[in-house]
């Protein structure tokens, strides 16, 4: 290598646009010992010969449009028409491309549609937009017959879309209100508060029993580590005792429940059992009325008078049981034993009854008539009010996706609970049980779910994938929720 001197104006550095082409390769000759290891100190290293190359990225896609025009009959007619001046809008340019203003025309070639609306959607560039956005950045630059329709259509069979996209439309299946019972403690409602401190007794769950009819409720302190065979002892002492035994139990599928204890005991009693469908606790709105109730009472208690929630357990039933109700129109004390309770306000409201014989049993006849008729009305009311915000919906043969609701932390997909898909599926659907359930076709990796489900749970699949996620890494519950498990331990310290 050597170092030449040009004096004056001789000495112009030339710039990237006047360099002559040979100049491009450069090659080097007698490297300097000593500036070879000075480079090698700098991590720096001489090559023989290098070449200087320029790469220009040319998409291919409008050039493939181009050529397709040439062969679509439609584009054809279009160009007739234009002479004819009877296509006004479009234009040909000097290459013989057909434009719709400033809008490329696309022929109607399937595959070639497909690119394009593969490239607005899927890619990284795009990360699957609704059919809105999607139209919007289109037709900027595109325009082909029901270019509108088509997108709308690609977007609402995409599978991502359908798996990871909330609905923001009405809930579906209208309300279905339970029939009102024929008679006192006939039909009765059950569900289990848990998660309360654990008291000195070591109760920390409530068990919540409810008359259909009467809405008399009892509130039983139990904890979460009881039996089947101790549940069904307090079952026995609380209720059976006191009321008999009832012909009907509503709950949702709690374990306790579920049991085949439990369902050996009350197939023995003449009960029959009717469960929730998975996850849809508005089945026994009522009961979940009078949790949420119970739980603000005892709040209260906390408030004002302190001690132990157990402690204030049978005021906070009393109060209940002795309140106004509305679609009753009397107190559910009343409404079973014809009267309500004194109470130090209302000690004289009670008095003697005159009636003997069967004027007893008519009297109750007809107070179960007027309740049975307030509740219809109420039931009817509460469905008005209820159906406004809800829509009908209903399967058949479909395949559907089934919503799923994650736990913080959770992994599903090897993904983290935030970025975990919120639809799992398609399945198929195989029969309807009711008026808005039903029954799935569930892999073997989800055999501890209950195959019935609401139909606000659904999602009609428009097109079955061919490729579908692999459910043998999704650890479903009962509840429709999936527990984190790490996949390695990076770090014990």
């Amino acid at each position: 290598m050597g170092i030449h001197y040009h004096p004056g104006k001789a000495n112009v550095v030339a710039d990237a646009l006047s360099r002559k082409g040979y100049c491009n390769a450069i090659v080097l000759q007698d490297r300097a010992p000593m500036l070879c290891r000075e480079m090698e100190r700098l991590n720096l290293g001489v090559t023989t010969r290098a070449y200087l190359a320029t790469l220009e990225a040319r998409p291919a896609l409008e050039d493939r449009i181009r050529e397709a025009q040439k062969e679509d009959p439609d584009m054809t007619d279009i160009k007739k028409n234009m002479r004819k001046g009877k296509a006004p809008g479009f234009s040909e340019d000097k290459m013989g491309t057909v434009w719709f203003g400033n809008r490329l025309c696309v022929p109607d070639k399937p595959e070639l549609k497909t690119i394009i609306l593969k490239e607005a959607h899927d890619t990284l560039y795009s990360i699957h937009p609704g059919s809105t956005k999607m139209y919007q950045d289109l037709k900027e630059k595109y325009w082909w017959v029901s270019m509108k329709r088509e997108i709308a259509e690609y977007v609402a069979m995409c599978d991502t879309c359908q798996r990871v996209k909330a609905e923001h439309q009405r809930p579906a299946g209208l309300l279905q209100p339970l029939e009102v019972p024929e008679w006192k403690w006939e039909e009765v409602g059950m569900d289990f508060i848990t998660g309360l401190p654990r008291t000195q007794a070591g109760n920390d769950s409530i068990w919540v029993i409810i008359d259909r009819l009467t809405k008399v409720a009892d509130f039983i302190a139990v904890k979460t580590t009881y039996s089947g065979p101790k549940l069904a002892e307090l079952y026995m002492a609380r209720i059976v005792c006191l009321h008999g035994v009832p012909k009907k139990i509503v709950s949702d599928r709690g374990s306790q429940f579920t049991s085949k204890f439990w369902k050996n005991l009350q197939e023995e009693l003449g009960t029959r059992l009717n469960f929730s469908t998975t996850y849809h606790p508005q089945t026994d709105g009522q009961t979940e009325r009078v949790n949420q109730i119970l739980e603000d009472m005892l709040r209260a208690c906390a408030l004002d008078f302190g001690g132990s929630w157990d402690k204030n357990l049978p005021y906070t039933e009393f109060s209940y049981n002795n309140s106004y109700q509305a679609s009753l129109q009397m107190s559910p004390f009343e409404a079973l034993y014809g009267r309500k309770c004194r109470t130090p306000l209302l000690w004289d409201q009670t008095g003697e009854s005159q009636v003997f014989g069967t004027d007893i049993l008519r009297e109750a006849e007809a107070k179960v008539k007027v309740i049975q008729d307030r509740l219809k009305i109420a039931q009817s009311r509460q469905k008005s009010y209820a159906d406004v915000r809800r829509r009908d919906l209903s399967f058949k043969g479909d395949h559907v996706y089934l919503r799923v609701t994650p736990l913080r932390g959770t992994q599903r997909f090897n993904m983290r609970g935030k970025l975990a898909p919120r639809f799992v599926g398609p399945f198929l659907v195989t029969h309807r049980r009711g008026e808005v359930a039903y029954e799935l076709e569930l892999p073997a990796s989800l055999s501890g779910v209950h195959n019935v489900f609401h139909v606000s749970l659904l999602k009609k699949c428009l097109r079955v994938p061919t490729e579908q996620a692999d459910h043998q890494q999704l650890e479903i519950q009962e509840d429709l929720t999936y527990v984190e498990k790490p996949i390695r331990i990076l770090d014990t310290n």
